[in-house]
């Protein structure tokens, strides 16, 4: 039988207080250069603005006749007065430079009340270099009093003005997701150039768009005639490619124009491509990318895995600026895939690693399972007498630094070190949760298993419940997935044959209706007419013969089922809308391609199917892509091909892409740009990184994926790597996707 241990409450911190916080705050968004007031501007260096320190004017660029210049210590302040119409919310834009080397935070206290602790004002890479921050407060009618207080002894940005517009930001959920910006990214096609960005998940009905082109280092241009209101990507076919373009977006909200986002810059006379090229240091084979925002700048970061030996972790910026390594020590020279090193990362089905913002601060942190002999980001070595017994580790996702470790319980430690596969879930529906899948082999026969989630607060990391397969029969396989099962707004931890729980119970098994050990599966809404998710799952060797099933996710109740004679490692197993002629999702492996709500094939030739290994969104039509073996391919249900042989739209490989171990990539998920997928890869000389991003142009708008709690959850699992599922039906036919119940 399996046992549950809960060890402390899942919640550490008042959730009440912590919902009310969050729920008077908007979204807190960096961007690269002030906007026009809308109802008001008010200048830090003018009455009735109060300035702790000195009205300075020696960095250019400012706005009005000077900026507050604060002190260097904690409780530096700024306060800004202005007059409200009525009671509501008003949206307020913070103008600042900061050219230290940190990201100064401040509390934003409004009418004596702070509304949000610790926000950042990040590095803008020189004093001379002006941002803009912009949060929605609650306001009272008549005079209110804004005041930014410093927290840290760095003390203050310069603040150069404040701008008022009255009328707040969209509702907001309890769920934190990243605070990201536009994600502006340009790619050349040809003589033209595609421009893509953002659409973010709380952003009003009815935003639009202006695209700003600087040539040459020149003054901004804008390319469209009227504020964009369709997909969230801009071809543009004037620009004179031999010449640096760097682009950036503004929204328009009501007829106003906002702050400019951050550019992009494609180089002069740059390659003809659909990719963005990220530098790495020289070093061993990639097997995995992570990404998160490791700074709080809006932008993701990316996290690398070096398969060497001993093993170690690299941390790079946006644009490629090493930021730190982690040497996984002598504990991770056995790389055998099955019963390995206790400080062994990403080998077989394996992974120990992933990036999340864990205590909600606004910068991603880096989980890892360590054990003896890791040295950190900052040079410290990790001692422990025992090298059998491993930890959960946080690391400062800035420095490598580590922030806390937990041991991981020793039940099975006289089988060895456990591998593990780390997920990040919302198991309460707001704190996030580092969930671990571990397992060790009994001699040479079967496996242990133990789920275990995880909680940091940003001071220690503590473990919430431990959960041990013990004698019963839950079947696992090589992917884990955390999502909300059943749409109470908590998620649940789903393997290919059982569902946990938030709170680390048993939900349901899938064993007791035979279903056994198998490698891939999908949990999604594949058929929009029925309440609910939807799982596929293929088997391997499965004695009745089963090769795959289609089940509801909720209650793990089974709707279909496919057998033959005999058995069979089913290997690959795929779900996604590839037939715009038959409603809800396809899915299939190797016995032909089935319309999942129908249960019937879309193609009677079944030697017809498309081979299924990844998808994603790439061509701009609402219906799903392929990636399969470095190939980013359409199958065209009108003319159908065979296997592996569908109509190509990119080689990957082809620009220089190496791909990883079953022909994956480091990452496939929406890393920036429109809600159109990334395709990662390393080169062949593992000193870079190639992000290929769409070049074709869409009319489609959808926000990011990456700020579907669902989607988002998924990009922090590795595992045999498959695609990620939004919450929603994305497809053909599909309905306007409601408002994500998430705050930034």
């Amino acid at each position: 039988m399996e046992t549950f241990t809960r060890k402390v409450p899942l919640r550490r911190w008042a959730a009440g207080a912590a919902v009310a916080l969050l729920a008077a705050v908007g979204s807190f968004t960096a961007s690269a250069a002030p906007s026009h007031a809308q109802n008001g501007r008010y200048e830090a260096e003018q009455p009735p603005a109060a300035c702790d320190g000195t009205i300075d004017t020696n960095h250019s660029g400012f706005s009005g006749t000077g900026f507050c210049n604060t002190p260097n210590a904690v409780g530096s302040a700024v306060a800004f007065t202005f007059n409200a119409p009525q009671a509501g919310t008003a949206t307020i834009e913070v103008g600042y430079a900061n050219g230290g080397s940190d990201t100064r935070p401040a509390d934003i206290q409004v009418n004596g009340s702070t509304a949000r602790s610790a926000v950042g004002f990040a590095n803008t890479g020189a004093w001379n270099a002006w941002s803009a921050n912009t949060v929605t407060v609650p306001v009272n009618a008549g005079a209110n009093t804004v005041r930014l207080v410093a927290t840290t002894a760095s003390g203050l940005a310069n603040i150069d003005y404040l701008d008022v517009a009255m009328g707040g930001g969209p509702t907001q959920g309890s769920r934190p997701m990243e605070d990201l910006d536009r994600g502006v990214v340009a790619v050349r096609n040809g003589s033209s150039v595609l421009v893509s960005w953002r659409l973010l998940g709380l952003d009003p009905t009815g935003i639009g768009f202006n695209v700003y082109r600087s040539a040459g280092g020149g003054s901004e241009v804008k390319l469209n005639s009227s504020p964009l209101t369709g997909g969230t990507n801009y071809l543009d076919r004037a620009a004179n490619l031999s010449q640096a373009n760097t682009y950036r977006v503004a929204p328009v909200v009501g007829g106003v124009e906002q702050a400019r986002s951050p550019g992009f810059t494609l180089t002069a006379n740059h390659a003809d491509e659909p990719a963005v090229r990220i530098p790495l240091r020289n070093g061993g084979p990639i097997n995995f990318t992570w990404v998160g925002d490791l700074d709080g700048d809006g932008d993701y970061d990316y996290v690398v895995d070096r398969q060497t030996s001993p093993q170690k972790i690299e941390a790079y910026s946006n644009e490629g600026v090493f930021l730190w390594e982690v040497n996984m020590g002598p504990n991770s020279t056995d790389q055998n895939n099955i019963e390995g090193g206790s400080a062994t990362i990403n080998v077989g089905h394996n992974d120990g690693v992933t990036v999340y913002d864990f205590d909600s601060d606004g910068r991603a942190e880096v989980a890892v399972r360590i054990a003896n002999g890791v040295t950190f980001g900052n040079g410290v070595r990790f001692n422990h007498a025992n090298n059998t017994e491993q930890f959960i580790a946080i690391l400062d996702g800035r420095t490598g630094a580590l922030r806390d470790s937990a041991k991981v319980p020793t039940d099975y430690l006289s089988d060895g070190p456990m591998y593990a596969r780390f997920a990040a879930c919302h198991l309460d529906g707001e704190q996030a949760s580092l969930v671990a899948f571990m397992k060790n082999r009994v001699g040479s026969g079967g496996f242990n298993l133990m789920v275990s989630a995880w909680e940091f607060d940003g001071t220690s990391v503590d473990m919430q419940w431990k959960w041990l397969r013990g004698n019963g029969n839950h079947p696992d396989g090589h992917n884990s997935r955390c999502i909300d099962v059943d749409g109470n707004g908590t998620d649940e931890f789903a393997e290919i044959g059982f569902v946990l729980n938030g709170d680390g119970t048993l939900r349901y098994s899938l064993g007791s209706q035979g279903i056994v050990h198998g490698d891939r599966f999908h949990i999604a809404d594949m058929d929009p007419s029925r309440p609910g998710l939807e799982g596929y799952g293929v088997q391997q060797d499965n004695p009745s013969g089963l090769r795959e099933y289609y089940y509801d996710a909720a209650t793990g109740q089974m709707i279909w089922k496919h057998t033959r004679s005999g058995t069979a490692d089913v290997g690959r197993g795929m779900a996604g809308d590839v037939d715009p002629r038959h409603p809800g999702m396809e899915v299939w492996s190797f016995d032909g391609l089935y319309n999942a709500p129908t249960n019937r094939l879309t193609e009677p030739d079944t030697s017809l199917r498309p081979y299924p290994q990844m998808g994603l969104w790439w061509d701009g039509d609402i219906t799903m892509e392929l990636f399969n073996s470095g190939k980013i391919e359409k199958w065209d249900p009108s003319n159908p091909t065979p296997t592996n042989s569908a109509p190509r739209l990119e080689l990957t490989t082809g620009y220089g892409g190496v791909l990883g171990p079953r022909s994956q990539p480091t990452l496939l998920a929406d890393v920036f740009g429109d809600w159109r997928e990334e395709v990662v890869l390393p080169n062949s000389s593992y000193n870079q990184l190639i992000i290929f991003t769409t070049d074709r142009p869409s009319d489609i708008r959808l926000y990011t994926l990456a700020h579907n709690p669902a989607y988002r959850n998924d990009m922090t699992v590795k595992g045999y790597m498959q695609s990620h599922h939004v919450d929603y039906f994305l497809g053909a036919g599909m309905s306007t996707p409601p408002r994500p119940d998430i705050t930034y």
